[in-house]
């Protein structure tokens, strides 16, 4: 999987996406799923420097079979979460550590 950090302020967003899905753009009902852009475009990590990273992040943005199947794992997304646009799964969610 591709992971890319993203930090603002003291924010950390972290963008996962399948090694398969990047580069790609899918379409569906007017919903955009577009992998090209640099957002996505990271490091290659094992699932578990992801898991690491995902689980301490404010908020993650995930993409693809194995991707969402981490942040279900992880426990920082939930089934009703995640939406797919062409069959690829994705989804976003902010992250509240107590």
């Amino acid at each position: 999987m591709i992971v890319k950090i993203h930090k603002k302020n003291d924010r950390t967003i972290v963008a996962v996406c399948d090694d398969v899905l990047l580069g790609k753009k899918f379409e569906e009902n007017g919903r955009v799923l577009d992998l090209t852009n640099s957002f996505y475009d990271g490091n290659a990590c094992s699932s578990k420097e992801a898991g690491d990273l995902i689980r301490n992040a404010d908020g993650v943005n995930l993409v693809g079979e194995e991707s969402v199947k981490l942040g279900l794992e992880e426990g920082v997304i939930e089934e009703s979460q995640i939406m797919k646009i062409n069959g690829v799964p994705h989804a976003q969610a902010v992250i509240v550590h107590e």
